[in-house]
């Protein structure tokens, strides 16, 4: 597909970030940007999992919350467990007195990156794909305008750049990228973590198993957490594997390997709590995997960015995993890219205003923002 030789904004990465800006861009009055993404199609996986209150608050403040929260599952509490016993719930009601969202929505990634890329089309925006950047550098005509080439041949000229992408933006920017306590745990082999989109057969039945609550069961060596979707993603959780009409369940552990079937039938079997295993001595009613419809290992490690604003002619920002990574503990990274995203399109926004009025306006609202972004990034870290 050909792209425009030149835009104002050049949104790199069409996930929940790069998606969430070009909202945000719309919505403060800006229309001449491309969003372009390296995938021939949008994320499929699951991964992350949650979107708390104060991303739902965000999104709502440009008009961006209604899908997701029509599609969502509106979390009550969390309860955390011994493979026997229930240790402690708590639930989130008492949020009613700070936020008119008193509830963690539960959706899948991969269908919290459909309902906000059909937001955006049904505000005429479009996803190029597949586009893989793999060159920018300052333009020879215009000092504030940086040519950025793709992989196939084609080039933008831009002058602001969003890098949700990770590799590309950061790296040809020359921005380092590490955890600013543990530089070498990105390599501990104790920091990996497994995650699974699971069904049963027989389907478990009992209080863990309900959706909206999120269940942790705790051991002397592990942390288990399962929670329940039912079957309102089933449809974008199988959309490339065997169809379903079963429940699902995501599963997620400490591992230290790749997660085939056998691998998270046994991780269930000796963390979980006993309502999903196939021991005996556990559940009289035992269940075992009927379809693993997605897993994957990933890092727990935390990283930043030694900075989110630089210019190489273009001012170029960075927000998702370009700008950070986190533990998933708490499930902040995914929600606080959105938040970046939402704020950083307005400066940019401003910025885009006020150099109309005066061509020589200087950078101070676009540092500004990116400073405060990336110390609210490393104060969750």
């Amino acid at each position: 597909m050909s792209l425009p030789e030149h835009t104002t904004v050049l949104i790199v990465g069409a996930g929940p970030a790069g998606l969430t800006a070009a909202l945000s861009l719309v919505y403060h009055g800006c229309r001449d940007f491309v969003i372009a993404d390296a995938t021939v199609e949008g994320q499929n996986a699951s991964r992350a999992y949650s979107i708390n209150s104060a991303t739902v608050e965000a999104l709502t403040s440009i008009d961006a919350a209604d899908g997701l929260l029509s599609q969502a599952i509106k979390a009550k509490s969390i309860r955390i467990a011994s493979r026997g016993s229930q240790i402690f719930e708590a639930k989130f009601d008492p949020l009613k007195k700070y936020s008119a969202y008193p509830y963690p929505l539960v959706t899948p990634q991969n269908v919290t990156e459909l309902a906000l890329g059909q937001k955006l089309k049904s505000l005429g925006g479009k996803v190029q794909r597949p586009h893989r950047v793999v060159g920018m550098k300052q333009s020879e005509k215009d000092s504030r305008i940086t040519d950025v080439s793709f992989e196939d041949g084609q080039m933008i000229r831009a002058r602001y750049i969003i890098g949700e992408s990770s590799v590309p933006i950061r790296t040809i920017a020359g921005i380092g990228f590490c955890d600013p306590e543990s530089p070498n745990l990105v390599s501990d082999v104790l920091s990996q973590m497994v995650a699974a989109d699971v069904t049963f057969e027989p389907e478990p039945t009992g209080p863990l198993t309900l959706e909206g609550h999120l269940n942790g069961t705790v051991s002397s060596d592990s942390f288990f957490m399962l929670i329940p979707f039912g079957n309102r993603f089933n449809v974008e959780l199988t959309r490339d594997g065997e169809p379903t009409t079963k429940s699902v369940f995501r599963v997620k552990r400490r591992a230290t390997h790749a997660p085939p079937k056998e691998y998270i039938q046994d991780m269930i079997d000796t963390y979980g709590p006993a309502c999903i295993t196939s021991d005996s001595s556990l559940n009289w009613t035992t269940v075992k995997i009927d379809q693993l419809i997605w897993s994957t290992r990933f890092r727990t490690h935390s990283a930043i960015a030694d900075r989110t604003f630089t210019r190489l002619g273009a001012t170029i920002f960075l927000v998702g995993d370009a700008a950070h990574v986190h533990s998933p503990a708490g499930g902040q990274d995914m929600n606080l890219a959105i938040r970046d995203a939402i704020f950083l399109a307005e400066a940019v926004t401003k910025h885009i205003q006020a150099s109309a009025e005066n061509p020589d306006v200087d950078d101070t609202i676009l540092q500004e923002i990116a400073e405060a972004r990336h110390a609210r990034a490393l104060e969750t870290i």
